[in-house]
């Protein structure tokens, strides 16, 4: 193919255009090319139009005085409020919220308006945040000037996100809002999937926290695929967590350490006696999105380790055990199967003491992997 290939928002333009030259009887192309795409199938591919609240709709006050500038933005950049992780997920909390932003903005901070240019409610409304913000993004050129990230105000589209996502996972409605969003804002201005980042990517900030971070790849690869029409396959995703992992194991006294064997995955792993009562020790992961992914673990193998070791992975469809007889096959990854497992970042496999085999049952390392 030659000449410059045509953006998705081109397509639709194209095909809107020559829907109105074939209705009016007013349009002819000599020698044009054939169509990219017949009307509908170029409607099917344009990335949907998110409902966003103007500040006029939310109640915004009177800004000072504002930059609007003829250059358009080459990247997002994403934020949390630090605020509280509400479950009022109703959009009179979302317009509160936005209220509340704008005025510590201005009363507080003394900015002529709320610093960043959109905001993303916990129940997944989506608002401008800044005046003229979303006059530009409909046009697709040009920006106001925000007042969110040094060094980027002219440069960045500054998305805050409403709650603390230090080591809260955002809620499904806020994220997939998120996606759909910068998907669009991408898709207006031109803007690469891949220049989606987080504010401290450019100033010494703890925003937007650990766990929304940590999902921007996930995030990067949503946009893209949505940017594609869904046909992007999802990203390689692989996550370990071992018995010594900070803040991902957890385990009663009951569970004691050794480092007798040399089959172990790090520096030691836990073990306890079975016993039928409730005492499991818990693997946390955080699960980008929800899809399929095989759990594997590791665990020495000694002759008199325990023969039925329950395994039970906290699936989608609800919890499912695998018993793993420890008494052989050690020192290796050893698949669980594959499970659909739900977005979060949350306990996903846990090692029960319930067996009716005698020996111990070892907690050592497990592995999950996006399929």
């Amino acid at each position: 193919m030659t000449g410059n290939p045509l953006s998705r928002r081109d397509v639709v333009r194209g095909a809107v255009f020559l829907g109105v030259g074939a209705a009016t009887g007013g349009l002819s192309i000599a020698g044009a090319p054939p169509a990219l795409a017949a009307p509908d199938e170029a409607a099917a591919l344009a990335v949907p139009v998110p409902t966003i609240a103007s500040c006029a709709t939310w109640g915004a006050r009177s800004p000072g005085a504002l930059s609007v500038i003829s250059s358009s933005p080459d990247k997002i950049v994403i934020h949390h409020t630090a605020g509280a992780n509400t479950t009022n997920y109703t959009q009179a909390q979302a317009f509160a919220m936005a209220r509340s932003i704008q005025s510590f903005h201005m009363d507080g901070n003394g900015w002529a308006d709320s610093g960043q240019h959109f905001t993303i409610s916990r129940g997944g409304y989506i608002m401008e945040g800044r005046h003229n913000s979303l006059t530009r993004l409909r046009a697709g050129s040009g920006m106001v000037v925000g007042a969110h990230c040094p060094g980027q105000n002219d440069k960045g589209i500054g998305i805050e996100n409403e709650g603390t996502y230090t080591s809260a996972t955002p809620p499904a409605a806020l994220y997939d809002s998120l996606v759909q969003f910068c998907a669009y804002i991408c898709d207006q201005y031109g803007i690469a999937a891949s220049r989606i980042y987080g504010h401290r990517d450019y100033i010494a900030t703890a925003c937007p926290g650990n766990v929304l971070y940590g999902m921007l790849p996930q995030l990067r690869a949503d946009v893209a695929d949505a940017l594609d029409g869904g046909t992007t396959p999802p990203p390689a995703f692989s996550a370990i967590v071992d018995n010594t992992t900070s803040g991902r194991f957890t385990a009663s006294a009951n569970w004691l350490t050794s480092t007798y064997s040399t089959e172990r995955y790090g520096a030691d792993y836990r073990y306890a006696n079975p016993e039928a009562i409730s005492d499991v020790a818990y693997y946390k992961v955080n699960i980008p999105a929800e899809g399929t992914y095989r759990v594997d673990a590791w665990y020495p193998g000694i002759a008199g380790y325990n023969t039925a070791t329950p395994y039970i992975v906290l699936a989608k469809s609800g919890n499912q055990t695998v018993v793993v007889d420890q008494s052989t096959g050690g020192g290796a990854w050893r698949s669980l199967g594959n499970f659909t497992l739900t977005a979060g970042d949350k306990n996903v496999v846990g090692v029960s003491r319930w067996s009716g085999a005698a020996g111990y049952v070892i907690a050592d390392a497990v592995r999950v992997t996006r399929v």
